[in-house]
């Protein structure tokens, strides 16, 4: 299942999505034509584990939230879809059970008010996380041990931008220069156990972090005493044996207000940045013939960057959404 928001009353609903591994969902009653595009392809190591979901009109007319979730592990594809069909309205619940941002009085400046939407927003990702991992602990028939999911979420309310990063997924924004020339900038920051301050808290914890001889590059998370379960990121929903060795499930929440420079946000999984670097990423997206193919050129380039680069190794899935910020330039055709 999954959810419908009103905007005019706020109330939520349920929504029967099926088992699709991306929805793009618009609320009927938004008048602001926000372009976006959600696209997802199966790599090849079996099942599509990643998820993906792009709601327009989220929480006020002119917003919306965008998330993508890596699911892994035997049970991961059933992980990340859960996420991402519950996440949105948790959220938005956690959001509006919390007391009301006031008009600003003479006396108090925007950058207060702007301030406490974020802090508003903060608490009620860390809430909504926090249960969202309680929620999986509980299912019965689950068995979420060594099994979970990333996820990176971008909520967009009128020009306030918040990113909850929770693995090794990423948000990155097209910004245009003065020079008209789109550049990249990377909102969030790949939370792998190659990180030092991951790996000092993992430790602290009593997991171990270390790399298998046969791939050095890649650090994972393991448990005191035996070699599992291997985790090659330092966040997570589920992979309960681990969450009393380091692994968390609080995001880490940063904030971005939208200027007018500001072109379009793009979230993916890590199927896309392991062969695409985030110039690659925006500038495709730039190029793509028209707003709602920009998510699939953005994979369909990933897919041939796997081939050239890795031609004798698995691909993983890819998962993008693409959120354009200007209404005029998201839905002009190039």
């Amino acid at each position: 299942m999954g959810i419908c928001i009103s905007t005019a009353s706020y109330e939520i609903h349920a929504v029967d999505f099926g088992n699709e591994n991306v929805v793009h969902y618009q609320d009927n009653n938004n008048e602001h034509q926000q372009v976006g595009s959600v696209y997802s392809q199966q790599g090849s190591k079996g099942l599509n584990q990643d998820s993906a979901i792009l709601y327009q009109g989220y929480g006020v007319e002119n917003g919306a939230f965008g998330g993508v979730f890596d699911g892994h592990g035997e049970n991961g594809h059933i992980v990340s879809k859960l996420v991402m069909n519950k996440l949105p309205s948790l959220l938005l619940k956690h959001v509006l059970s919390l007391p009301k941002i006031t008009s600003p009085k003479h006396n108090v400046d925007d950058e207060t008010v702007k301030n406490k939407n974020f802090n508003k927003w903060k608490e009620a990702c860390f809430s909504s996380f926090k249960v969202m991992d309680k929620d999986i602990k509980s299912l019965e028939k689950l068995d979420c041990s060594c099994d979970g999911t990333t996820a990176v979420v971008a909520i967009r309310q009128d020009n306030d931008l918040i990113i909850a990063n929770l693995g090794d997924s990423r948000a990155v924004l097209g910004r245009k220069t003065e020079e008209e020339v789109i550049e990249a900038v990377q909102l969030t920051t790949d939370l792998k156990p190659s990180l030092p301050s991951e790996a000092e808290r993992i430790r602290k914890c009593d997991g171990r972090v270390l790399a298998l001889k046969e791939e050095p590059h890649i650090q994972r998370v393991w448990l005191p005493h035996k070699d599992a379960p291997g985790l090659a990121m330092s966040r997570a929903f589920g992979d309960f044996m681990l969450k009393d060795y380091g692994i968390i499930s609080k995001p880490d929440v940063s904030y971005h207000h939208i200027s007018s420079n500001d072109q379009f946000i793009v979230l993916a999984t890590d199927g896309v940045w392991d062969v695409l670097s985030n110039d690659d990423v925006v500038s495709i997206v730039d190029a793509a013939n028209n707003a709602a193919a920009a998510s699939e050129a953005v994979v369909q380039a990933s897919i041939d960057a796997w081939k050239q680069k890795f031609p004798n190794s698995k691909r993983d899935d890819c998962a993008v959404i693409c959120l354009f910020l200007q209404q005029q330039a998201c839905l002009s055709d190039k």
